[in-house]
C-alpha cells in the first residue's frame, strides 16, 4: 500500500445499511485473546476480537487499504500536523456521545497500559500534541514527519473516556503526563462489559476464558445494522477438535484448519476460502552476551557472530518446509514482507547450503557446533511446532544440536519478553502494510522510551540502519521513501540481524451458506462474515 503525497486527504464515505439477519454466528478460532483490553497486546487473536468492539479513526478493509473510520476526514497541513475531522452522531455501547476528548482519552492511556507483553506506544511515541479544535475536530501534531498516521491509527482502538472514569476535561501531554485521565483501570478490568465499551457493531456480554467470548448486535450502530444478532467466539486451540466441531455443525467457521483435511471438509459440502498472508515467520537471535540455554562455546554466545547466524539460515531448508511441513499453504520468504509491497525489494530466499553452512561454522570457531534451545509457541501460529522441530532436524546436519522448547503462545510470548530464549520463532503481520512495520518492531534498536523495537526480544542492534529507518519513517515522498526502506531492510538481512522463514497462507473454512473476504493481515473478523447471497 503507497500513502498519497501532500496534502492528503480522505472522503467521506457513505453508510449502507444491511440487512439484519437474527441468527446466532459461532465461529472456532485456534487461540483466544490474551486480555478484552484493545490496548494492551499487539497480538492478531487479540486484535480481530477488538475490532468488533473498538473503532479507530482509520479502517484497513482486507488488503489494507486505508479509508474512514471513527475519522470521516483527514489532511495534513504541513509536514508535523494533520487534522482529523471526527464522524457526528456516533455514540458508544453506553450512550455516550464520541467526541474528541475519548480521542485523546485513548492516546493519552497507551503509555499507562501495564505490563504490556507488545505494547502500542510505537505508534504514540512520536505524537507531540493532540487539541480539540471541537468535539468533532481534531489537530495532532507529531514530533517527525510521519506520512503512515493515517493507516497506523488504525491499530489504536477509541475507548470511552466515560465507562474509563476521566475528568471532564482530558489535556494531551506526551508520555503519559496527560491531565484529567482519573484512575486509569488496568487490563483485567475489561473482562467487564461496563468497561470495554466502545462504538463497533458489536457488544461485549460476556468473555470466559478457556470457554467463550460473546457478543450481541449494537443495534444503534452508527455505521448499519450488523449481519448477526449474536456472535460467539470459541477458542478450540486442537485442530482435530476444531474440524469435528465444524463438520459435526456445532460451529459455523474455523479458521487455520488443518491443510491435511481440506479435501474430506470440502467434500463434507464446506466452502473453503484462502489467501497469501503478510504475516512473516521468522527465527530471532539473542545477540548479547550472557544469552541463556546455550553450551559447548566456553560460555561465548556465537549468535553474535554474523557467520554463525549466515550459517543458521543457510542451513534451512525453506522450500522443503513449505512443501512438506506445511503442504504447500506457505511461500518461502526472503524479506520480510512479500513482494510486492511497499519497502520490498524482491531480493531472493536463501538458498539451502549446509555444506557452505558448515564452512561458515568452522571459521567462526564452531566446528563441532554447540548446543541450544529454540523456544516457539505451538498453538498460535500454522504448523508452529513442526516447523520448529523441522528447524532443529536441519541444524542437527550442520553440527548444531537445537532442542525445540514448545509451550502455549500466552506461555511464550511472556518468556520471550523476558529474554528467556537465545533464539526463538514467532510471526509478524504488518499492520501498516508497509516495510516500517516489521523493522521498527522486530530489529530497530529497543528504546523504550522511544517505543522503537517494541518486539526485538532478540536485541539486535545496528545503529546505521536505525538512522535509515527513522530517515524513512519521516520521508513525505513515495519513490524516496520506498527506496530507504528496501535499504533498511536490506542492510538487515545482509547482516542476519534477523532470518526470514516464510509467509503464511491463510485458510478459513465455513458452512456454504457464509462468505468471507480473505484478509492478508490473517484477522477472522466476525462482523466481515456475511450470509452468502
Amino acid at each position: 500500500m503507497r500513502a498519497s503525497t501532500l496534502p492528503i486527504i480522505a472522503g467521506i464515505v457513505a453508510i449502507g445499511v444491511a440487512p439484519a439477519f437474527a441468527q446466532e454466528l459461532t465461529i472456532g478460532v485456534k487461540s483466544e485473546p490474551t486480555s478484552m483490553d484493545p490496548q494492551f497486546h499487539q497480538l492478531s487473536s487479540n486484535i480481530q476480537v477488538h475490532k468488533n468492539v473498538f473503532e479507530a479513526l482509520t479502517k484497513q478493509d482486507a488488503v489494507q487499504k486505508v479509508s474512514p473510520g471513527l475519522a470521516s476526514e483527514w489532511e495534513a497541513l504541513d509536514d508535523l500536523t494533520w487534522r482529523f475531522k471526527l464522524q457526528d452522531g456516533v455514540k458508544f455501547h453506553n450512550g455516550a456521545a464520541f467526541t474528541a476528548r475519548d480521542v485523546i482519552y485513548s492516546f493519552c492511556r497507551v503509555p499507562l497500559v501495564e505490563n504490556s507483553p507488545s505494547a502500542f506506544t510505537i505508534y504514540t511515541g512520536t505524537i507531540a500534541d493532540m487539541t480539540a479544535e471541537d468535539d468533532h475536530s481534531l489537530i495532532i501534531k507529531t514530533t517527525s514527519t510521519n506520512p503512515l498516521l493515517p493507516a497506523e491509527l488504525w491499530s489504536l482502538a477509541i475507548v470511552s473516556a466515560d465507562a474509563l472514569g476521566a475528568e471532564d476535561e482530558v489535556t494531551y501531554r506526551p508520555d503519559g503526563a496527560c491531565e484529567g485521565m482519573g484512575d486509569v483501570p488496568q487490563a483485567p478490568a475489561f473482562n467487564s462489559p461496563d468497561v470495554a465499551v466502545g462504538t463497533g457493531p458489536y457488544k461485549l456480554d460476556a468473555y470466559t476464558r478457556g470457554a467463550e467470548l460473546v457478543l450481541t448486535r449494537n443495534d444503534e450502530y452508527w455505521g448499519g445494522t450488523p449481519d448477526w444478532a449474536r456472535v460467539v467466539m470459541r477458542p478450540i486451540t486442537s485442530e482435530g477438535p476444531r474440524v469435528a466441531a465444524l463438520l459435526a455443525g456445532d460451529i459455523d467457521m474455523i479458521e487455520s484448519p488443518p491443510i491435511q483435511d481440506i479435501p474430506r471438509i470440502e467434500g463434507a459440502g464446506f466452502k473453503i476460502v484462502d489467501a497469501l498472508s503478510n504475516r512473516i515467520i521468522y527465527l530471532a537471535m539473542r545477540q548479547e552476551e550472557g544469552a541463556p540455554s546455550i553450551s559447548g562455546t566456553d560460555g561465548k554466545n556465537p549468535l553474535m557472530d554474523k557467520r554463525v547466524r549466515e550459517a543458521i539460515s543457510l542451513a534451512i531448508n525453506r522450500e522443503a518446509i513449505a512443501d512438506r511441513i506445511m503442504g504447500g499453504f506457505a511461500q518461502p520468504a526472503g524479506e520480510l514482507l512479500p513482494p510486492p509491497m511497499f519497502g520490498t525489494s524482491s531480493r531472493p530466499v536463501d538458498a539451502y547450503d549446509p555444506d557452505r553452512a558448515k564452512a561458515l561454522l568452522a571459521e567462526a570457531g564452531y566446528p563441532d557446533g554447540f548446543t541450544i534451545t529454540l523456544g516457539t509457541p505451538n498453538d498460535r501460529y500454522i504448523n508452529d511446532e513442526q516447523v520448529a522441530q523441522a528447524v532443529a532436524q536441519m541444524m542437527a546436519r550442520i553440527g548444531i544440536t537445537m532442542n525445540v522448547d514448545a509451550t502455549t503462545a500466552s506461555q511464550f510470548f511472556s518468556r520471550r519478553n523476558a529474554l528467556d530464549f537465545p533464539i526463538y520463532m514467532a510471526g509478524w503481520g504488518a499492520a501498516s502494510g508497509e516495510m516500517s512495520s516489521p523493522l521498527k518492531s522486530l530489529v530497530a534498536t529497543y528504546n523504550a522510551d522511544t517505543g522503537m523495537g517494541p518486539t526485538n526480544a532478540g536485541r539486535y542492534s545496528n545503529p546505521e540502519m536505525d538512522k535509515v529507518l527513522l530517515k524513512a519513517m519521516s520521508t513525505i515522498n513515495d519513490d524516496e521513501r520506498d527506496s530507504l526502506l528496501q535499504q533498511a531492510e536490506t542492510m538487515v538481512l545482509d547482516d542476519y540481524g534477523i532470518l526470514p522463514l516464510h509467509f503464511e497462507q491463510t485458510v478459513w473454512a465455513m458452512k456454504a451458506d457464509l462468505d468471507y473476504e480473505p484478509r492478508v493481515d490473517q484477522y477472522t473478523m466476525a462482523s466481515e462474515v456475511k450470509p452468502a447471497k
